[in-house]
């Protein structure tokens, strides 16, 4: 029997990419929705502004829209809402008993709340058992990255674990679905490149080297390295691309950053259905990776890494490109969930002891 699991904040891009992955999830069965007040009790097929080139699940279609309370909701939640609504909202559903998975930016930073990529750094999943929503109801708040983090936190992990890194420059071409539905203004964007997102250099910056940072203590001490970064978005639909520099500690070839991202399996015999099979995949062809044509590798959960040759200013520079909406956003939520599943910590309403 599958878990039955609710999505809040179901009618956005995020929220509908959700439905698009769970349609067939071999572990979970969407059973209940919210989104906002004035979508509250309509049929979600009449509240939703559908975005994907897939239709919506006729089931889906066919389910009222509950109001955004944990009374009723599932144990298990996906939450796709803007920071500031999920500042308010899933401290509630975590206080009820609820496991929230979450891909709001609201408590990435909290001491006590796990920021996962499953590839990276699973062993602070840990940190959720400091919650105190953890020991009183069973419940906790799991967070994954920023989209544009993550595709570089996966093409980072294998080099700081075989050579260690000193610093990191990070240029980001990011998507206008990032920006969400309606997001970006058409008349700002086509044919244009807008230099600025409020608060995403500094996100990418601190997530990074968070996720790449060592738990001791029921802390996480973030990786000390030095990290800058430019966040730009761009004329593209789907699909985040970075130009990346580093420097690292050990002197490494060009054939041993290709080893190590070959080689990056630490998901391998875990059997988690969403996990690509290559987290890494790397390219030889000196015009890719590029969105239209590589944004769906490993079903779009995979990072793709080209271009890669040596840094006159630092060691080696390459280019990462990966989905935002899926690997970024949607998948990178259901496969913590998955790992929270294989960890035998996806059962919310079980308090601790």
């Amino acid at each position: 029997m599958r878990q039955k699991i609710g999505i809040l904040g179901a009618t956005g891009m995020v929220g509908q990419r959700f439905i698009q992955l769970l349609e067939h999830h071999p572990w979970f069965e969407v059973a209940w929705l919210a989104a906002s007040d004035r979508s509250s009790g309509k049929r979600y097929g009449d509240a939703v502004r559908w975005k994907l080139d897939t239709p919506i699940p006729e089931r889906i279609a066919a389910m009222e829209i509950s109001p955004a309370q944990p009374e009723g909701a599932p144990q298990v939640i996906f939450a796709a809402l803007d920071a500031d609504i999920a500042r308010e909202m899933e401290p509630k559903f975590a206080a009820a008993g609820c496991a929230v998975i979450s891909n709001s930016s609201a408590f990435r930073m909290q001491a006590d709340v796990p920021l996962v990529i499953p590839e990276v750094n699973a062993d602070h999943l840990a940190l959720l058992e400091q919650q105190e929503w953890r020991k009183q109801s069973g419940g906790y708040i799991v967070t994954n990255p920023n989209c544009s983090a993550i595709g570089l936190v996966l093409a980072l992990k294998p080099l700081e674990e075989r050579f260690g890194i000193e610093s990191i420059f990070v240029s980001t071409m990011q998507a206008v679905s990032g920006a969400g539905y309606p997001g970006v203004a058409s008349l700002d964007i086509m044919g244009n490149v807008v230099p600025f997102i409020k608060n995403e250099e500094e996100k990418l910056q601190e997530e990074t080297l968070r996720l790449l940072g060592k738990l001791q203590s029921n802390l996480v001490h973030p990786l000390d390295a030095k990290i800058t970064a430019h966040c730009n978005r761009v004329a593209v639909e789907d699909g985040h691309t970075e130009s990346v520099s580093v420097k690292l500690k050990r002197k490494a070839t060009r054939e041993d950053l290709l080893a190590a991202w070959q080689e990056f399996a630490p998901l391998a015999g875990r059997d988690l259905p969403t996990a690509p099979a290559q987290p890494v995949e790397t390219i030889e062809a000196v015009d890719r990776p590029q969105p239209r044509l590589d944004r769906m590798r490993g079903a779009g959960m995979a990072a793709t890494v080209g271009r890669v040759r040596p840094c006159s200013l630092l060691d080696w520079k390459f280019t990462v490109l990966s989905h935002n909406t899926i690997r970024g956003a949607a998948g990178a939520a259901l496969l913590n969930a998955e790992l929270l599943v294989s960890l035998g910590k996806l059962n919310p309403s079980a308090v601790p002891a």
